[in-house]
């Protein structure tokens, strides 16, 4: 039992010790940092606001005139789209009322027809 118990505070010191070697490095490593002088942050921190509203005034703009561009240039896609297909049947209106009279008249014979073969039957 002796020796499960040194194991035990053998591995918290080490823990411990470990922690401590770990700030004491993490210390140093902080004070090998080079640090901007407050002049250099005041100014750093001020072109990364500029930028940032530059590009958000750019995508503001650039969002306006796709949108504007979409609304007024389908409308007007659209419109054009609908004209040509008026125009196309007003074009082939003829043509289907050339069909449609041959429908009827096929239609009238075969009513015709019936008829007859109906008054033939009886």
């Amino acid at each position: 039992m002796a020796k499960k118990e040194s194991k035990a505070l053998n591995k918290k010191e080490k823990n411990s010790k470990d922690k401590k070697s770990f700030f004491k490095s993490f210390k140093g490593e902080l004070k090998k940092v080079s640090w901007p002088t407050p002049k250099q942050l005041v100014n750093n921190t001020i072109a990364v606001i500029v930028i940032v509203v530059v590009i958000a005034v750019i995508v503001f703009v650039l969002d306006l005139a796709f949108d504007a561009v979409n609304k007024y240039g389908i409308d007007k896609i659209k419109e054009a789209v609908v004209s040509t297909s008026d125009e196309t049947e007003n074009t082939e209106a003829p043509e289907n009322t050339e069909i449609d009279e041959n429908a009827e008249n096929t239609e009238a014979t075969e009513e015709t027809s019936t008829d007859e073969t109906t008054e033939v039957n009886e």
